[in-house]
């Protein structure tokens, strides 16, 4: 059994380099290709984007509501990285099938492509995030969420490269599934334990009201709206405003770079800081990336945009599941899960919005246009809930 922190840390990022970097943000480097190659339209490119996150939805809700299963599992003998194995070997395959011209499957492959994320992100992040602690490097789980920022970054570049080489979409999609692949055959052996998500003896929760749990969860589940219809519409918006720009392809892969970023200088972070505090701050550097991009429509704006979104963008996440573990150390998987579970509603709605908005506007600048702001108010409005929930019970302290 692995017990190296590094080597832990290094396969959660991989493992999340494949299942969020590529099976699920993929599509985003891609989508204008497909639109390029004609075989979807911007209303199509919404409800492909929106089963991928319902799939993430059901597959979180399945981890949050029945542990039952995970636990069968174990009792027979299987480990607790089996659907960690599972959702990966899932997201190769259908990461593949992606490139077959079966557009009436589209649909499905995304779905399932997001089952499979939800799997690999929920346990991975458990996983990894128990053995580290256990291991007296509980800091280095920042390290984890470096790889959706690299799989973003590595796959915006490559469809750079694929546009520049007047590639087809579907090209794009059997690249990145062979890049999945090779990523998955490494990472595969380091995948073993079965260790408990117990919490550490020394840890004693706090008294947390079910409200206070109920708006944590509201909360998170709103920068999941907020974010997904600039990580979503990007490449597609900035072509629009500045068409025939060659830096287009640029901004995907900036934001990619800025979470990978942002999640290393979250090791620099001391673990005494309220994590709900930090959320504030997260949530409010995301709030500005959406507007920027917004009121400053031009190639530094869309720019400042990526590199604001991505900053926090994993923290987000990071700081979230350190506060359930902090306050619900021994069911936190459950809470973690929850979390998930509403973050993939917020996703499954913005690109939803985005397409009824679409089909009600005079033109796709003003449909996108109104999104975004609603997006910025749904990131506002979550860091208001944090700066609530830590007025009402300061960390350490009893509810007020």
């Amino acid at each position: 059994m692995t017990q190296n922190p590094f080597v832990i840390a290094f396969a959660g990022m991989l493992s999340l380099a494949v299942a969020m970097g590529i099976g699920r943000f993929a599509f985003t480097p891609l989508l204008p290709m497909m639109l390029h190659d004609g075989v979807i339209g911007l209303s199509q490119a919404s409800w492909l984007a929106t089963a991928n996150y319902l799939g993430y939805w059901l597959g979180a809700m399945g981890c949050a509501l029945q542990p039952w299963v995970w636990a069968r599992w174990l009792g027979r003998g299987l480990p607790l990285t089996a659907p960690m194995r599972a959702g990966l070997a899932a997201t190769v395959v259908l990461t593949l099938a992606m490139a077959m011209p079966w557009p009436t499957a589209w649909p499905w492959m995304r779905f399932l492509a997001g089952v499979a994320s939800a799997l690999v992100f929920v346990y991975t992040s458990g996983w990894c995030l128990v053995r580290l602690s256990a291991l007296g490097a509980p800091r280095l789980g920042g390290l984890i969420f470096v790889g959706p920022g690299l799989g973003i970054a590595i796959s915006g570049l490559s469809a750079t490269a694929l546009v520049a080489g007047q590639q087809a979409a579907a090209t794009g999609w059997a690249m990145f599934g062979g890049v999945a692949l090779l990523l998955v055959w490494v990472v595969w052996p380091r995948l073993q334990g079965s260790e408990s998500s117990a919490a550490p003896a020394h840890t004693a929760p706090e008294p947390v009201h079910w409200r206070s749990m109920a708006v944590l969860v509201v909360a998170y589940g709103l920068a999941g709206f907020g974010y997904i219809i600039t990580a979503t519409f990007l490449p597609v918006i900035a072509r629009q405003v500045l068409p025939g720009s060659i830096w287009l392809d640029l901004f995907w892969p900036l934001f990619g770079l800025a979470v990978a970023i942002g999640a290393v200088l979250t090791l620099r972070v001391p673990p005494h800081w309220d994590r709900r505090h930090l959320l504030m701050a997260c949530y409010a550097v995301q709030a500005a990336g959406v507007v920027v991009s917004l009121w400053w429509p031009t190639l530094a704006g869309f720019a400042l945009g990526s590199l604001w979104l991505g900053l926090p963008f994993t923290a987000i996440t990071l700081f979230a599941m350190q506060e359930v573990r902090r306050v619900r150390p021994h069911d936190a998987p459950v809470f973690i899960a929850l979390l998930t579970a509403a973050y993939g509603l917020g996703q499954i709605a913005g690109p939803a919005l985005v397409a009824a908005l679409l089909a009600r506007s005079a033109s796709p600048q003003a449909g996108f246009s109104v999104s975004l702001q609603l997006a910025a108010a749904a990131l506002l409005a979550g860091l208001a809930l944090y700066g609530w929930l830590a007025r009402r019970q300061p960390a350490g302290g009893q509810p007020r």
